[in-house]
């Protein structure tokens, strides 16, 4: 599908890549200087949405730079500019609500990297989209730097056939661990009371076991959560017939908190891990944040993660289903 609206003109941003004739991230700016305030954009989004939906599931990144976004308010009316109904984000990541749909991402230490990943990958319901806002850019470092997942499994195929094929076939089982309560020095410090929404154990496993977890309870009243057997990747419509590298293998493989190995508990060989992860990094685009941009990330077909910074950093970020 080649480019057509009149409403957006297309741009460039350092480190973008072209992925088999795609453009990642595709950038969109204003037509000229005199459409670049919040109700211009807010008007060309609404006039084109099923075109800009498009646009999202074709490149797997869209950004929106040049235009007058300048708070988490502004920001919401983006995000409802659009029908993609809100999905609740549930995971280790410890965030703050900050208005309507949108809620902090990571608030984790910032000198800390997080690894590439699915949104909600683990869990039955994910977003189809993550849509993220800078709100005030980091002064060096902190970038969100996102990686085509079909590309990951073309690599792992064409290096490690047999081992991937075996773990597609037996799935993959996962483990983490939470406290209580949250702990913001942690990146995974979200705290299973805040993650299930309620104190109540009783309560919590229900709500567990509907998004497809186990809960261990520990004698630190922690909770181990169990997950699987899932897929090590996954095709999805609309896509190309893409395999994504639907999984978390290289983020929780081997780590303090969390585990993946086989379903069949047989342990994931360290080098495939080692090899995925310089391939990930390799197949990585770089981005680089400015203040006022809005990227659109098809949670479907990228991995994205958060590199080190210096503060402040603000970033926000609505989910959809």
């Amino acid at each position: 599908m080649e480019f057509s609206c009149k409403d957006f003109k297309v741009g460039k941003c350092e480190g973008e890549k072209v992925v088999h004739g795609e453009t990642m991230p595709l950038v969109l700016q204003p037509p000229e200087p005199s459409k670049k305030d919040l109700e211009s954009l807010l008007l060309a989004l609404r006039n084109n949405k099923e075109w800009f939906d498009q646009m999202v599931i074709k490149n797997s990144a869209v950004l929106l730079r040049g235009f007058d976004v300048t708070k988490a308010e502004d920001f919401n009316d983006i995000v409802e500019a659009f029908d993609w109904d809100d999905i609740r984000y549930v995971g280790p990541a410890p965030r703050t609500h900050v208005y309507k749909r949108v809620w902090t991402a990571n608030e984790g230490p910032l000198s800390e990297f997080i690894y590439y990943h699915h949104e909600m990958v683990l869990i039955k319901e994910y977003p189809k989209k993550v849509i993220l806002f800078c709100e005030v850019p980091p002064p060096e470092g902190g970038q969100t730097p996102f990686v085509p997942s079909f590309r990951v499994t073309e690599q792992m195929l064409e290096e490690f056939p047999e081992v991937v094929e075996e773990i597609e076939e037996k799935g993959l089982k996962y483990t983490f661990t939470a406290l209580s309560k949250n702990d913001t020095s942690s990146m995974r410090g979200r705290g299973w009371e805040d993650t299930f929404g309620t104190s109540d154990r009783a309560e919590a496993e229900r709500r567990a076991k509907a998004l497809g977890m186990v809960l261990e309870w520990l004698p630190n009243s922690g909770v181990k959560a169990i997950l699987g057997p899932r897929s090590l990747t996954k095709v999805f419509e609309g896509r190309k017939g893409r395999r994504m590298w639907f999984n978390t293998v290289v983020g929780m493989h081997g780590k303090e908190i969390s585990s993946a190995i086989m379903a069949d508990g047989s342990e994931i060989p360290e080098k495939v891990v080692k090899r995925c992860e310089e391939i990930i990094e390799e197949e990585s685009i770089q981005f680089k944040w400015e203040k006022g941009d809005v990227l659109f990330l098809d949670n479907l077909a990228v991995l994205h993660g958060r590199r080190p910074s210096l503060a402040p950093r603000k970033v926000l970020v609505a989910t959809c289903k």
